[in-house]
Order: C-alpha cells, then sequence, then structure tokens
C-alpha cells in the first residue's frame, strides 16, 4: 500500500525538499523532456538519497498538478508538516558559488495573515528559499495565511525564530549578506549587489524595521518612489526586493 502523501512541484520546491528534508520524499516525477542542468541535479541529488525517481510525460505531470506550472517536475512528499528551524534552512542553502545563491525573506512585525500569504506567494515567485519572522508579533500560518498563499505555503519554509536579531547574526556567520528596507537610506535596492548570497530585511508598513533589527543589517536600502505615498505594503515592498533579485541572476 503507498504511503500517503501529498504533490509539491517546481524545481524550487523540489530540491528545497530533498536538500532540507529528504527523509519526507517518497517519490519523483521528472519529464522526459528535461535534460539540462537543473534536471541532472534533481536525479543526481535523488541518486544520491535514494530516492525514487520516475521520467513521464509532460501530459501525466499536468493531470497529476492540474498546471502547466510545474516545470517538468513534481514529488510526492509526506503529508505530514515537520517543524523546520532556521538551522535546517541554512544547513540547506545552494553554496555561495551556485547559480542559484541563497535568498530569504525576513519580515519583522507583520502581524497581517493576508500580508504574510501574499509575502510567502512572492518569495514563492522569486526563488526565495526561506521566509523568516519572529515567534512574537508576527503573524502565524494559519488557515487564511495559507489561502491566500496559493500554494506557496507548501513551497516556501516559513521559520519563526525567538530573537530576530540573533537570527539575522547566524545569517551573516553563513556568509550572507542582511539587508534592510527603508525609506530614510540613501542607497536604492537597484543599487545593491544581490548576485551573493542576500536576506532582504522587511518591517510592517508604517511601522518599518525595529531598532535593533535595523541595527543588525549590514546596510539599508530604499524603494525609490515618485508619487505622494510614503510606505508600499509590505508584499508588494518584498517583491520588489526580491525581484531585483531575480533580475540580476538571470535565474
Amino acid at each position: 500500500m503507498a504511503e500517503p502523501g501529498r504533490l509539491i512541484y517546481g524545481f524550487h520546491a523540489v530540491l528545497g525538499r530533498l536538500r532540507r528534508d529528504p527523509e519526507s520524499v517518497f517519490e519523483l516525477y521528472v519529464s522526459g523532456l528535461r535534460h539540462d542542468v537543473r534536471a541532472r541535479e534533481v536525479h543526481g541529488l535523488a541518486e544520491s538519497l535514494g530516492v525514487k525517481m520516475t521520467r513521464v510525460e509532460n501530459e501525466r505531470l499536468d493531470a497529476m498538478v492540474g498546471t502547466r506550472r510545474h516545470q517538468g517536475v513534481l514529488a510526492r512528499v509526506d503529508a505530514r508538516q515537520r517543524m523546520i528551524t532556521l538551522d535546517d534552512v541554512l544547513e540547506s542553502l545552494p553554496s555561495p558559488l551556485s547559480p542559484e545563491p541563497a535568498l530569504l525573506l525576513v519580515l519583522d512585525g507583520v502581524q497581517d495573515p493576508h500580508n504574510l500569504g501574499a509575502c510567502l506567494r512572492v518569495a514563492d515567485a522569486a526563488g526565495a528559499h526561506a521566509v523568516v519572522a519572529p515567534k512574537d508579533r508576527a503573524a502565524s500560518l494559519n488557515a487564511t495565511a495559507v489561502k491566500v498563499a496559493s500554494g506557496a505555503a507548501d513551497a516556501v519554509p516559513y521559520v519563526t525564530v525567538t530573537n530576530l536579531a540573533r537570527a539575522l547574526e547566524q545569517m551573516k556567520k553563513t556568509g550572507i549578506w542582511v539587508v534592510g528596507a527603508a525609506g530614510e537610506a540613501e542607497k536604492s535596492v537597484f543599487g545593491i549587489d544581490q548576485k551573493r548570497p542576500i536576506a532582504w530585511v522587511l518591517g510592517a508598513e508604517g511601522d518599518g524595521l525595529r531598532r535593533l533589527t535595523r541595527a543588525t543589517c549590514d546596510e539599508l536600502a530604499r524603494i525609490p518612489m515618485r508619487g505622494s505615498v510614503e510606505s508600499l505594503n509590505v508584499s508588494v515592498a518584498s517583491g520588489i526586493c526580491l525581484f531585483e533579485a531575480f533580475r540580476q541572476r538571470d535565474i
């Protein structure tokens, strides 16, 4: 009898699960048309971990997940959610020399589950490896957040930490450059080198970053705006910052 599970798809989600929690991956399905570098990476990692991989036609993948946006790879994984720690995420990140270096989104004081869900959706679309937030003064991953995330809650780990400043220091020790979004910063987000491992830190709309969080960042950057509004919704701001990384890396 087959083990119960659910399906996740896309190279980012599948590779992240293989690196982070390989025991939860029951089986892989890869398009017979994919023989590129990313497909070979999935195959090599699955083989080294002893995970069964099956080559199938694209039409079968379409039918399994109900969309063509699977990138030719999907996995059947354990339906039970495991608590993911920051250590788990940092240990599973690609190396700094990888063509897809670490990209993290850190939320400081975002308490609206709708905003959290939207941020998860943006993070998934931009290829972020995780979303990190403090346990206090932060939205929980409840049914509302999961619904707004539109599937991204399954693809992007949401990690809560006891001390956000300490977590940022831990990221920095692994070679991740920590950048805080702040309206008063002199440097533009478009002037930040995002080809290296990077973590974007954003605060709640109106409140911005807390003092200690701001002080812990390696540098601050602003989103240039021409209109009359003084701030953007945190999910919109996250999208601008993360997709600039996407643009620079040309993934």
